[in-house]
C-alpha cells in the first residue's frame, strides 16, 4: 500500500492501509464512468460505417440480431473492429504505463523496448522469404518478432553491472529498433511486392480484421493485462529507486521480468492484430498519471480504459472524417495524440518517473 510525499512520489505504508475513503471514491467513479464511455462509444462504432444506423437499431442489432435484416447485418460486420479496437487500446494504455514505469522513462511507448520493430522485422521476413500475405499468419510473425526483439532488449540491457536499469533498457531498445528498421528499409527497397503488403499492415488498423484475429491473440491480450493489473504495487516500489525497492522487500530482477512478460504479451499481441498504432502507449498514461496521481495501482486501470475508448473513438472518428471511405486508426491517433501530448508537455513538466 502506498501514499505519495510532497513532491508527488508513492511511499510505502503499513500493508491492509486503504486510501481515504472520498479519494478512493472518486477514482472508482472515475472508473466507471470510463467504463460507461467504453461502453458508449463502442455502440457508436457499429453504427456509423458507409450505412449510418440509428444508436435504438445498433443495440437492438446486438441484443436481437434478424438475419437478413441490411442494418443488422452492417452493425454485425462492424463488431470485429470495435473488439479488436476496445482490446487494442485498452492492450497498448496498460503496456505504456507498465513500460514507463517499468524504465521510469516519461517518454516510453511500444518502440522503446523494440517491440514494434521486431513485429515488423518477422512480418517483412515472412512476407520476402516465405511469401506470407494473409493477416491471419503475420498475427503470429509479427507476435514472434515483438517476443524476440523484446527479450533480446532485456537480454543486451542485462550485460555488464548494475543489470538491466532504466536508462540500459531504453539504450539497447533504441539501438536494436535503429538495427532492425534499417534491415527492414533494405529488404523493402529490394522487394517492392513485399512493400505494396507490407504498408497496409504498417499503417496501424483494426478494419478488416476477422474475429478469428481476436480469437488469435485474446488469451496473450488477458494474460498479459491480468500480469499488469497486478504490477501496480511493483511499479510503485521500483519508482522510488531500486534500493529502496529492494529494501522494501522486492525482488527487484525478478519484478522486472515479469513486467517485462506483460509488456511483450500487450504489445506483441496488439501490434500482431492491428500494426503499429502510434502515441496511444505514450499519451494514455500521462493523462491517467494527470488523473490519479502516482500511484501505479489506479494508474494501470484507467490507463486500460482510456486507451481503449481512445482507439475506438479514433476509428470512428476515421471513418466520419474521409465517410464514404475511412481513414486507418493509425493516422488518426497520430493526430489526436501528438497535440494532447505537446499540450501536456506545456502545461506541466513531465514527472519523473
Amino acid at each position: 500500500m502506498t501514499q505519495t510525499t510532497t513532491s508527488g512520489q508513492p511511499v510505502a505504508t503499513p500493508r491492509g492501509t486503504r486510501p481515504a475513503g472520498p479519494r478512493r471514491a472518486t477514482l472508482v467513479a472515475g472508473l466507471l464512468l470510463g467504463l460507461a464511455a467504453g461502453l458508449l462509444v463502442a455502440l457508436v462504432s457499429v453504427g456509423v460505417g458507409a450505412r449510418q444506423v440509428p444508436l435504438d437499431q445498433a443495440w437492438a442489432a446486438l441484443t436481437a440480431y434478424v438475419p437478413g435484416d441490411i442494418a443488422h447485418e452492417a452493425v454485425r460486420s462492424r463488431v470485429p473492429r470495435t473488439v479488436l479496437g476496445l482490446l487494442v487500446g485498452a492492450s497498448l494504455g496498460l503496456a505504456g504505463a507498465l513500460m514507463q514505469g517499468l524504465t521510469r522513462n516519461p517518454i516510453a511507448d511500444p518502440g522503446i523496448l523494440g517491440v514494434n520493430a521486431g513485429a515488423s522485422m518477422f512480418v517483412v521476413l515472412g512476407i520476402v522469404v516465405l511469401g506470407v500475405t494473409s493477416p491471419a499468419a503475420q498475427v503470429w510473425f509479427a507476435f514472434a518478432g515483438a517476443a524476440v526483439a523484446a527479450v533480446a532488449v532485456y537480454w543486451v540491457a542485462s550485460l555488464g553491472r548494475g543489470g538491466p536499469t532504466p536508462v540500459k533498457l531504453a539504450l539497447a531498445g533504441a539501438c536494436i529498433t535503429a538495427a532492425l528498421t534499417s534491415v527492414i528499409t533494405a529488404l523493402l527497397i529490394m522487394n517492392t511486392r513485399a512493400w505494396d503488403t507490407f504498408r497496409f499492415w504498417q499503417v496501424g488498423s483494426v478494419a478488416g480484421r476477422s474475429l478469428d484475429i481476436v480469437g488469435t491473440v485474446l488469451p496473450y491480450l488477458v494474460l498479459g493485462m491480468l500480469v499488469a493489473l497486478a504490477s501496480g504495487r511493483v511499479l510503485n516500489a521500483l519508482s522510488l529507486g531500486d534500493d529502496l525497492a529492494r529494501g522494501l522487500g522486492q525482488n527487484v530482477g525478478r519484478a522486472r521480468g515479469l513486467a517485462a512478460v506483460g509488456v511483450v504479451l500487450l504489445c506483441g499481441g496488439a501490434t500482431a492484430a492491428a500494426g503499429p498504432v502510434a502515441f496511444v502507449g505514450l499519451t494514455v498514461p500521462h493523462v491517467a498519471r494527470a488523473i490519479t496521481g502516482p500511484d501505479y495501482r489506479w494508474i494501470l486501470p484507467y490507463s486500460g480504459l482510456l486507451g481503449a475508448v481512445l482507439v475506438v473513438l479514433a476509428d470512428v472518428l476515421g471513418r466520419i472524417v474521409a465517410h464514404p471511405g475511412q481513414l486507418q486508426v493509425g493516422i488518426v491517433t497520430a493526430f489526436i495524440g501528438a497535440p494532447v501530448f505537446i499540450a501536456l508537455v506545456r502545461r506541466r513538466k513531465l514527472a519523473e518517473l
